[in-house]
């Protein structure tokens, strides 16, 4: 994998493919859908847990070593989704084809690979989910496009390594989300089919792979979803405001 192919919080980009999923509606969101399913898959950022407050301590280590004033979490949260490419471009104004890009890049991941679980926490009801759903014996996965070095620990550090079923990253298949590959190597993981799976994300890619995947979606609304298209545009089967509607939504799967 090239260098260049790396991007976000360790996060692997893949360049626009021609078969890359589109934003187009799905499914009909009808009663069977999740009754159907057997098994749930999660992003991790921005989904299961709150990564912003460790994200964000990262960039603003750069702009306290420069000199210059931190910004407030709750300014550069929104860039989170976007790991460093956001968070350097929501901090420092620069972007990819920035020369200083790369360097600055890699200060980012060095920073936030150090003090990977400071302050990141489970989203408030996301540990009674995970408990509702072990004690209903429904397995449950992560997929994230966070590299194998940083999401594995950092899963571990949330206590949820010996929990989760599949732990997929955006480095274990050749392409990351939104190309469905990471989704369809978990369901293999599983022995699930896709279309008895549910996936719950908060970013536009995580509905495009799973909606490429044949997988039921949600979209959590209470995670980071970028600043471009809100949620309820991105033809998810489901959107959900709280982690205690995720509650609710998946009662019925077992």
């Amino acid at each position: 994998m090239n260098q260049e192919d790396q991007d976000e919080t360790g996060v692997v980009q893949t360049k626009p493919l021609p078969d890359d999923p589109t934003p187009l509606p799905q499914r009909a969101a009808d009663g069977d859908s999740l009754g159907l399913c057997q098994a749930v898959l999660f992003d991790l950022d921005g989904t299961v847990a709150d990564t912003a407050p460790d994200l964000v301590a990262a960039v603003n280590k750069m702009r306290h070593d420069r000199g210059l004033e931190m910004r407030p979490l709750e300014m550069l949260r929104p860039y989170a989704s976007a790991g460093a490419r956001g968070l350097l471009g929501g901090a420092f104004e620069i972007g990819p084809e920035h020369h200083e890009f790369p360097s600055m890049r890699e200060e980012f991941l060095a920073n936030y690979e150090v003090d990977l679980c400071i302050e990141t926490t489970l989203f408030p009801g996301i540990a009674e989910l995970l408990d509702q759903l072990d004690a209903r014996g429904v397995r449950w996965g992560i997929v994230t496009n966070k590299v194998t070095r940083l999401a594995a620990p950092l899963v571990a550090l949330l206590g949820l390594d010996t929990r989760a079923a599949c732990l997929v990253c955006g480095d274990t298949t050749p392409h990351s989300k939104p190309h469905p590959a990471p989704l369809l190597h978990a369901a293999e993981l599983l022995d699930v089919a896709p279309e008895r799976i549910v996936y719950v994300g908060d970013d536009l890619r995580d509905v495009q792979a799973g909606f490429a995947a044949g997988m039921v979606t949600v979209a959590v609304a209470y995670g980071y979803c970028g600043d471009d298209i809100p949620p309820r545009r991105w033809h998810a089967n489901h959107v959900v405001d709280t982690p205690e509607e995720l509650q609710q939504l998946l009662r019925d799967i077992a």
